[in-house]
């Protein structure tokens, strides 16, 4: 019934269990989840992939995060394009630019996240994008970024989204989709139900980003994508549908954008 678009099911906090977590996905009504491969040093994109051999509900994406822009190396260049033309890899990313941490300085994110949307390019394939941080700044040079080296090749979509509806407006015109997470359960989250509630259905993704953002009712623990419908049950509400409505245009979508066997 439903599509975790974006989780890092390889992540530590899994190590003890994941069988476990991913049992109870399955279970409990999610028919796919996207492992995303960065954010955990680049070597570590290849174990979302080793995951996705494992099962086929499982799909993997393989980039650069902007927090490990500064690591990207030849090396690292030639195991990105070769990870992208495995099977189970359905996208770039996710990648794009954090001027909240800034983990990697400013230019550098600038610098590799256009080469990664160049690369994208290239190949032909989606990507998942990360952008936090001195909004404008960071939403305004992310778009600028992507329309130059996109040149309207691409598709993307932007993850976990807590931005402003005029911003997502503008995405979308550039073929975005956008992807909500737990945020937009949280109880002062007013201004960002109000953005979800502007998204059209065929715009719309859900996703957990687990371990991370555990939704409401679930606050203080461990995320995981088996609770993805609790970000479905509430843009139900903001969309004044019924969640089986939600679950079928958020996973039509997702399927559509990962380019999924058999989507519509």
């Amino acid at each position: 019934m439903w599509l975790d678009s974006h989780c890092h099911v390889t992540a530590n906090r899994f190590d003890e269990d994941r069988a476990d977590v991913l049992e109870r996905t399955f279970e409990g009504g999610v028919d796919e989840i996207v492992s995303i491969g960065s954010g955990y040093g680049i070597a570590g994109n290849a174990e979302a992939i080793a995951l996705a051999e494992t099962d086929g509900r499982i799909w993997a994406t393989v980039g650069v995060h902007p927090h490990e822009a500064a690591e990207l190396d030849d090396e690292n260049r030639a195991a990105i394009r070769e990870w992208l033309a495995h099977p189970r890899v359905v996208a770039l990313g996710e990648c794009g630019l954090d001027y909240h941490y800034m983990n990697s300085p400013r230019e550098t994110q600038r610098a590799v996240f256009a080469e990664q949307v160049a690369l994208a390019r290239e190949l032909d394939v989606p990507v998942t994008i990360h952008v936090r941080g001195d909004e404008p700044n960071a939403y305004d040079e992310l778009l600028d970024i992507w329309i130059a080296e996109g040149q309207d090749a691409l598709t993307g979509v932007l993850h976990c989204y807590s931005g402003t509806l005029d911003f997502a407006r503008r995405a979308m015109d550039q073929g975005f989709y956008v992807s909500f997470s737990g945020i937009v359960t949280f109880k002062k989250s007013d201004d960002l139900r109000e953005t979800a509630a502007g998204v059209p259905l065929d715009r719309l993704m859900v996703e957990t980003d687990a371990p991370f953002l555990a939704p409401q009712g679930h606050r203080g623990k461990r995320n995981e994508p088996a609770w993805v419908a609790v970000v479905g049950e509430t843009l139900a509400k903001l969309h004044d549908v019924p969640v089986e409505t939600v679950a079928e245009h958020t996973t039509r979508n997702a399927r559509r954008f990962y380019r999924l066997p058999n989507a519509d």
